[in-house]
């Protein structure tokens, strides 16, 4: 029985048990001995993210099946196991995961110095947790591991959070996306009455009435609709960002908001084709008000993170746009700007956080001039302004642009809804770099400047070369994902 025991565990993949192992030593170091406690967080976290590509090298992109399928009993007694595997679509999501956390290790190297170990910690396990999420293939699990990514989320805005709202800002974080979830349980327990089991690949294959599917579809769209966040379930993000330290905004963008539309195109597209369909005009209407709204919002905040964070609501909407078109430039759209996503807001977040460590305030009114006084820093924020734009040549613009043909072919009012929240995208962006960048020096608020340090400049530059390389060259992304995606196309018979 051990033998099994083990050779099972040898099975699952280094991204999940290296985490795991770099955030338990630490937990035997003592608290004074702080840099090699970093060291050992830090280098789990590139051991992971350097074997995290050996998977798409060894992908077979003409096959929609889940490959590098694992599975470990769990509890066989309810058919209920650890059951792993990855394909086209989520391929690129365990990616994106093990490429932000060392960054955000990184970033808080030296300004988080009480509880040090904790946050190594809690970095490590939110790591294994969302890499987990993105190859569960078990429905249970795939509810309880986006749950417990609450937790690290949690404890990092609560305790290394910047002002005294953070304890307000921690709660309203968890019981939002929690609360939520709830109705995502109902729908599982729901399924496995039916079919015995909480397997994903057999649960896929079920049919479920057309009122099964739109109540089972609602409960899903009522966990997923807060973790995208969708308007009017959106509040909770602007005040987590604000309160977050510059760490936990980094991964805060890059990684709890695709949870929802993951969720989405694992869970709810494929198995419940019919109400999908159905509930369509439901999903473009609150997704194309929320771009416009947005962006407006957008335009009237003063404080810099908040700006970045109601941008991040704005793109995410266009996501859920493509989505739910069904067709194939939609959906096969949509997974560009959410890997995009992971990028470009997160490099704004970084810029936000220079500026913070060096000034202590994040209000739009103190600033100006900084291209005179921090060249190296106002060229980045302008690089990582034009992938906020969506301008051809950079990451976001890839999958935008398929967005609005998809919708387009689906309702050409939302396309358009959705085109003119772009432009109003591209309008706060230049907005906002003008008032921060160009302009007269402000010396009554601003004494001391000093632009990125060596440190800095290396965790900016792989979001560089990644939003260029993506933006550049795309192929390799529909290369892996176009069968998988078709796949889901064809399997909730939509329209190719």
């Amino acid at each position: 029985m051990l033998e099994h025991f083990c050779e099972c565990y040898s099975d699952l993949s280094g991204p999940i048990l290296c985490p795991v192992l770099g955030s338990i030593i630490p937990l035997f170091i003592p608290n004074s001995r702080i840099r090699p406690i970093r060291l050992i967080g830090l280098c789990a976290s590139l051991i992971t993210f350097l074997y995290s590509p050996v998977p798409r090298i060894q992908f077979d992109p003409s096959t929609a099946k889940s490959q590098f399928v694992e599975s470990l009993r769990w509890l066989p007694y309810e058919n209920i196991n650890f059951y792993l595997g990855i394909d086209g679509i989520s391929l690129f999501f365990v990616i994106l995961t093990t490429f932000l956390i060392p960054i955000c290790i990184l970033v808080g190297w030296s300004g988080m110095r009480s509880y040090g170990k904790e946050y190594i910690t809690a970095s490590l396990i939110r790591e294994f947790l969302m890499i987990a999420v993105f190859r569960m293939l078990d429905l249970l699990l795939f509810y309880v591991l986006p749950e417990s990514v609450l937790i690290p989320m949690f404890i990092i805005i609560g305790v290394w959070g910047s002002r005294q709202r953070k304890i307000k800002a921690a709660y309203q974080f968890f019981l939002y996306t929690l609360l939520g979830s709830v109705f995502m349980l109902l729908a599982i327990l729901l399924i496995l009455l039916q079919t015995g089991t909480t397997d994903l690949q057999i649960s896929l294959t079920t049919e479920f009435s057309e009122r099964r599917q739109i109540f089972l579809w609602i409960a899903s769209f009522a966990s997923f609709a807060v973790k995208v966040p969708m308007v009017p379930v959106h509040i909770w993000l602007p005040e987590a960002h604000v309160e977050a330290p510059t760490a936990g905004s980094v991964i805060l963008a890059g990684i709890p908001s695709k949870l929802g539309t993951h969720g989405f195109l694992r869970f709810s597209i494929p198995m419940f084709p019919e109400a999908t369909l159905c509930s369509t005009p439901f999903i473009y209407t609150p997704s194309a008000i929320a771009i416009i709204y947005t962006s407006l919002t957008t335009s009237r905040q003063i404080d810099l993170k908040k700006i970045i964070a109601y941008s991040s609501v704005a793109h995410m909407n266009l996501v859920t746009i493509g989505m739910f078109s069904p067709n194939i430039q939609g959906i096969g759209g949509s997974i560009p700007p959410m890997l995009s996503h992971g990028l470009v807001p997160s490099a704004l977040f970084l810029c936000v956080g220079v500026l913070y460590d060096r000034h202590k305030t994040r209000l739009v009114r103190y600033y100006g001039g900084l291209v005179s006084t921090m060249p190296n820093l106002s060229t980045i924020s302008f690089s990582s302004t034009l992938a906020n734009m969506s301008s051809p040549g950079t990451s976001s613009f890839i999958g935008e642009f398929p967005i609005s043909v998809g919708a387009f072919q689906r309702n050409s009012l939302v396309a358009t809804l959705a085109a003119l929240g772009m432009i109003l995208g591209a309008a706060y962006s230049l907005w906002l770099y003008n008032r921060v960048v160009s302009g007269n020096l402000k010396p009554d608020f601003l004494h001391k400047f000093s632009d990125p340090n060596g440190r800095e400049v290396s965790i900016f530059l792989p979001f560089i070369v990644g939003v260029v390389r993506m933006g550049v060259h795309p192929k390799v992304f529909p290369d892996r994902m176009h069968t998988s995606v078709s796949n889901l196309v064809q399997h909730g018979k939509f329209h190719l």
